[in-house]
């Protein structure tokens, strides 16, 4: 049994004695592999029969070629729901109240004395409307936080919907004062919100992504943004760990490192989960959230 990183929580010892290392070596003796949305060269594990993925995004693995191997993949859905979209409000009121610009002023001792007016005056996060991209766990989670905001909730998935909040994803991205993104990354949503599509939103709209960074055209986000027409929250980048530097010297938004789901609650709490799958494996029973 083979890890790419130890995971935090007490659930880990329940495995014992598991090799911490990297997942880059020929290897006959490994049927259980657990990684981090990682992508995994199948060739060089003869023997593997589970990747138990840490994360609820799979994205980087190649189920399809797993499934042609015989090779179980499972995942830790449901568990980082609270955290993700507490993350998604975090980075809302960041960037629209703009609290990281306004903590550098007063760390750099730059804060004068009048407070009516001048550079900081940033847009109402209460009583907006916020259209959410991806109206699944996360994006429901985010609704009902969002609606103790007094938000007008908006939303866009792929069943098109009679509920009077549904919109299509153009119009939903035309009406939106945030426009939250939930959706996970596939075929059909990598560069969903387009160069075209980014062009549609208001002026002084916010965008937050704590799904996929390349569920966005990063550059034409860049160029969004270095206009100031936009702001936007990112916990997410096409390239990672690697941050365009163009976004980093930008002032109209908010970066985090990918933590949506860095709690120490959640944390360990998907830990459990990729216990529990490993342990069904040794024992033979079925998988608690397969990927299917």
């Amino acid at each position: 049994m083979l890890s790419t990183l130890r995971l935090p929580g007490e659930a880990w010892d329940e495995l014992g004695d598991i090799e911490i290392g990297a997942a880059d070596t020929a290897r006959d003796d490994v049927e259980v592999l657990i990684v981090a949305n990682e992508g995994v060269d199948l060739e060089l594990f003869p023997s593997l029969r589970l990747i138990a993925n840490y994360g609820v995004g799979y994205d980087r693995l190649d189920v399809d070629a797993c499934r042609a191997r015989g090779i179980d993949v499972s995942n830790t859905p449901g568990v980082l729901d609270a955290a993700t979209a507490d993350l998604a409000l975090a980075l809302m009121l960041a960037a629209r109240r703009r609290l990281v610009e306004g903590d550098d002023l007063v760390r750099a001792g730059r804060w004068g004395t009048s407070w009516s007016g001048g550079p900081f005056l940033g847009r109402e996060v209460s009583g907006v409307r916020l259209g959410i991209v991806g109206l699944g766990r996360i994006g429901s989670a985010v609704a009902r936080r969002a609606r103790g905001f007094d938000m007008e909730v908006v939303y866009y998935r792929r069943t098109r919907s009679d509920d009077a909040g549904y919109r299509g994803l153009d119009d939903l991205l035309r009406e939106s004062d945030i426009v939250s993104l939930h959706t996970p990354l596939t075929p059909e949503t990598t560069g969903l919100i387009s160069r075209e599509r980014l062009a549609l939103l208001r002026d002084g709209a916010t965008l937050v992504n704590t799904a996929r960074g390349a569920v966005v055209d990063e550059d034409a986000l860049v160029d969004e943004l270095v206009s100031g027409r936009i702001t936007a929250g990112l916990d997410v980048f096409v390239h990672e760990p690697h941050v365009p530097e163009a976004l980093r010297g930008l002032p109209n938004v908010v970066l985090t490192p990918h933590i949506a789901s860095a709690t120490v609650e959640t944390r360990a709490a998907m830990t459990r989960i990729v216990v529990d799958n490993v342990l069904a494996f040794v024992r033979g029973e079925p998988l608690v959230s397969p990927v299917e």
